[in-house]
């Protein structure tokens, strides 16, 4: 444990991000993962609304650090893909 009085503040805010983050990550996985699915069902309208809010969340994710932003422009990007392959 942390001997000083601004390293043990450290301590507790390290543990907040990382429980927002690690909430934030599995949101991702989500909403990802409702896109391939509507895909996989050749859901076009399901799709298209699963990719919107897939891309918010993406783009939220960046702005706050959790995943590089790069990271997030590729799988926005790949998902796009997918819905537009479906008509």
């Amino acid at each position: 444990m942390a001997n000083h009085k601004s390293a043990v503040k450290r301590h507790r805010q390290s543990l907040k991000r990382n429980e927002r983050n690690r909430a934030v990550r599995t949101r991702i996985k989500n909403v990802v993962k409702a896109v391939r699915q509507a895909v996989e069902e050749n859901n076009v309208e399901q799709a298209q609304a699963a990719l919107l809010t897939a891309t918010s969340v993406l783009d939220k994710a960046a702005t706050k650090k959790v995943i590089h932003s790069r990271q997030a422009a590729r799988r926005i990007s790949r998902l796009n893909l997918a819905v537009n392959k479906l008509g």
